[in-house]
């Protein structure tokens, strides 16, 4: 069973901006980055959509 990523693209760029690796991305692809920074990532999608839900 293939998984299907829940994060945008746009999103993904946007953070990896944010966190600094984003040249790495562009080098190398998403498969270049270390775990550290994709658990990174995802936690700081998670705190946006926490803040996003509580503006509601």
């Amino acid at each position: 069973m293939a998984r299907r990523g829940v994060m945008s693209e746009d999103l993904k760029i946007e953070l990896a901006k944010e966190l600094g690796f984003y040249d790495v991305v562009q080098r190398e692809g998403w498969g270049g980055i270390k775990a550290r920074d994709a658990g990174n990532m995802v936690k700081r999608a998670i705190e946006l959509a926490e803040e996003r839900m509580a503006n509601r």
